[in-house]
């Protein structure tokens, strides 16, 4: 499947559930003077969030370009290290401002991954937030997903604290096993385990 089929489909499906598509925001934010480029798929949506501005609408959808090269947000450090870590990407974000929440959010991407998108249930893994027992309750007894196949992630990996307390809250984040890390020695699998928690402090 091609990335634009992915993109298309993304956007296609939380608009056919009530969702308002939003046009990329430009890279060098023009409302706002605490970034000096667009970091993640939130940032054009801060004031509705926020308060500070009217939302003109409940539920969003977007495909925010955004560069991660300097900052609180810098990936450089990490580019080649890690199959995640990039400097300029696209971000797919479905958004609910004062709508919907976790139970919904996490139902609706469960639904896009495993129908939309076809991807196979048994390779799919979870995080949550690590005190948030609701969303893993959700996960559990809600979708019916396996307990030992949900991580507890702390801030440093979940990006932002801010954001995951303030505005995301109800964000679910999802990770494919990939057949060449199934296919790894175990020593070198080992090994690149030990790098990344000495690097990110997992």
């Amino acid at each position: 499947m091609k990335t634009a089929e992915i993109r298309q489909k993304f956007l296609t499906y939380f608009e056919s559930h009530g969702h308002s598509i939003q046009q990329s925001a430009p890279l060098v934010p023009n409302n706002d003077n605490t970034l000096l480029f667009v970091n993640a798929g939130m940032v054009p949506f801060k004031d509705f969030f926020t308060g500070a501005a009217k939302k003109p609408f409940d539920r969003a959808v977007s495909c925010q370009r955004c560069v991660r090269a300097g900052g609180k947000h810098n990936d450089l450090d990490n580019v080649g290290y890690t199959a995640r870590h990039h400097t300029f990407f696209e971000m797919l974000g479905n958004f609910s401002f004062g709508d919907y929440f976790k139970s919904e959010a996490i139902r609706f991407c469960w639904d896009f991954l495993t129908v939309e998108l076809g991807l196979p249930k048994e390779k799919l893994w979870v995080s949550v937030f690590e005190d948030d027992d609701e969303a893993a309750d959700i996960w559990v007894n809600e979708i019916g997903f396996p307990i030992n196949r949900i991580s507890r992630c702390g801030a440093k990996i979940i990006f932002g604290k801010w954001v995951i307390q303030v505005l995301v809250d109800h964000a679910v984040r999802f990770f494919m096993i990939m057949e060449t890390i199934l296919k790894e020695a175990p020593q070198e699998r080992q090994k690149r385990m030990e790098t990344d928690s000495l690097r990110y402090g997992i």
